[in-house]
């Protein structure tokens, strides 16, 4: 069984007992999340597609700590103009476990 959900502004697959890392979420470590924004419920050759979520469709995980990311670097560069500009950034990001996947 597998589910697609939507956090943070992307789509992820996960069963039930995967890890990942998500856009940083407001819950403590060791708390509870529910994802209500499910696009897809797959159980077998049994497949649900919301329009466009999944009516009572329900992933809940813990969350298991919290992070930032790689450094990204940015640079801007122009030639011949004697122009080059560099920045930094490590994007923050929640490590989840998925506990459950629920159809409603």
């Amino acid at each position: 069984m597998y589910a697609l959900i939507q956090t943070g502004g992307k789509q992820y697959r996960v069963s039930e007992g995967s890890i990942l890392k998500v856009e940083k979420l407001g819950a403590d470590e060791g708390a509870s999340v529910e994802l209500d924004k499910v696009l897809m419920i797959a159980d077998g050759d049994d497949l649900t597609v919301g329009k466009p979520y999944v009516e009572g469709g329900k992933v809940t995980a813990t969350v298991k700590a919290h992070g930032r990311g790689k450094k990204v670097d940015i640079i801007k560069f122009k030639r011949r103009k004697h122009h080059m500009k560099r920045q930094g950034h490590r994007q923050w990001y929640t490590e989840i476990e998925v506990t459950g996947i629920s159809a409603g």
